[in-house]
């Protein structure tokens, strides 16, 4: 009888470990406290870190750009090959587009075609014979970059991807992973399409508009880094709030949760 007792309560105590296992370094320690698995985990999957699988827009008739607010689904402009676009609606849930939970996988582009030279269904690759509907989109890498848990996590990992802030007036939002041939360099053209399509969105509030974004070209593909000018501030009260893109063919809508994001007990954004 003793030992049956005992083991059923196995489950129970192993269950209980795991559960505090889960580190949450941010919380739980000060900078000088983190080491390499805390800066790797604040940087990949923290309040300020995540991790989305866009969707690819394949549609050929993207015709008109996005005129910011709103939650419809807008056009797009056609841009060297490059079809941009929005999309509207406020997800729920963790990751991935639209709004959905979780972060399903991801990989490179097996194929494709047109929108690029040589190419034929809008995918780099040049797929023969297909539309590229199969072909997977990158697993995208987001991180609030004006935050300071991620500066300081980049700077105690020696992050040389991590783009340079100059000044402490904007939140600022980087995207790693898109493969170059995705964006059109840092040209104005360029920057001004990928700034016309994107958005924090906070409930019951007026989009907050990049009034910058910058593509910094790095050994491993670009950063691209968006600026919100941080005189629209963000509080707790905003709960829930998204931040919303298009690049390129990518489209995707993640979740960050206000709450959360505090060091310190002081918010950081």
């Amino acid at each position: 009888m003793m030992h049956k007792w005992r083991l059923s309560l196995l489950p129970l105590s192993m269950a209980l470990l795991t559960a505090g296992d889960q580190r949450q370094p941010w919380k739980d320690k000060k900078v000088p406290e983190w080491n390499e698995d805390d800066t790797k985990q604040i940087l990949a999957d923290s309040p300020w870190a995540k991790t989305v699988t866009p969707s690819m827009d394949t549609s050929a008739s993207n015709g008109r750009s996005r005129q910011g607010g709103g939650m419809g689904r807008g056009g797009g402009i056609n841009l060297g090959g490059i079809i941009l676009g929005m999309p509207g609606g406020m997800g729920r849930g963790g990751g991935g587009y639209p709004g959905g939970g979780g972060y399903p996988g991801g990989g490179g582009y097996p194929g494709g075609g047109g929108g690029y030279p040589g190419d034929s269904t809008g995918y780099p690759g040049g797929q023969q014979g297909g539309s590229g509907a199969n072909s997977q989109p990158p697993v995208l890498q987001l991180r609030w970059e004006s935050a300071f848990p991620i500066r300081e996590a980049e700077l105690k990992s020696h992050d040389a991807n991590a783009p340079t802030l100059d000044d402490d007036a904007h939140y600022a939002i980087a995207v790693y992973g898109v493969p170059s041939r995705m964006t059109n360099g840092n040209s104005r053209s360029a920057t001004d399409q990928l700034k016309n399509l994107a958005a924090i969105k906070r409930d019951g509030k007026k989009d907050l508009k990049p009034s910058s974004v910058e593509v910094l070209e790095r050994d491993n593909g670009p950063v691209i880094v968006y600026l919100f000018p941080r005189k629209t501030e963000i509080t707790l009260k905003d709960a829930r709030i998204e931040f919303d893109a298009k690049i390129g063919r990518l489209q995707f809508t993640q979740s960050f949760y206000v709450d959360d994001m505090k060091y310190q007990d002081k918010l950081e954004l």
